[in-house]
């Protein structure tokens, strides 16, 4: 996915919510602080969204954008219906949310994750897809690892699986 095929998809979710904000979690959520990220972090063709002030409608979007819809078929790209506890993040990440707006949001807004809380989902997450995106963010500088270990000391996980992403981060870390 690239900056233009999520502003198409902000647009389009937002007019089937009929609500002017959405919320972007997942992989292309980097998409907001990074416009031309590097090729390896945008291989999804999927963007993990809700309404801002209609959570509740995400499957609507789902259904009418989503995996085998006929906007599927048509751009090769699709919006993913999902809710805030679709991802474990850190507190505060409301706050840090990164605006998305453009020539192809027509005026709506989508908010995506901020590097670090998009980062530290995946570290829980932990799936190989997960791990292939936080090594290649932090190969290219995208994040601070301190940051990263900063937040996490603040996330509700416990000290077994905080070690363990801690040792990931420093793993991934340049």
């Amino acid at each position: 996915m690239n900056r233009q095929q999520l502003e198409h998809v902000v647009r389009a979710a937002c007019a089937i919510a009929d609500d002017d904000e959405l919320i972007i979690l997942g992989s292309q959520a980097v998409l907001g602080q990074f416009p031309d990220a590097p090729a390896e972090l945008l291989t999804s063709m999927e963007l993990d969204v809700f309404p801002k002030n209609k959570p509740e409608l995400a499957d609507l979007i789902e259904g009418s954008i989503g995996e085998l819809s006929l906007f599927h078929e048509t751009f090769g790209y699709y919006a993913d219906g999902v809710d805030e506890t679709t991802a474990t993040l850190p507190p505060g990440w409301r706050e840090r949310l990164v605006p998305v707006r453009g020539p192809g949001t027509a005026g709506k807004t989508g908010w995506a994750l901020e590097i670090h809380d998009l980062l530290l989902a995946k570290y829980v997450a932990n799936r190989e897809k997960d791990r292939i995106f936080t090594r290649a963010a932090l190969r290219h500088c995208l994040a601070d690892p301190g940051e990263l270990r900063r937040r996490l000391s603040s996330m509700p996980l416990d000290v077994a699986l905080k070690a363990q992403i801690a040792a990931r981060i420093e793993a991934d870390s340049p």
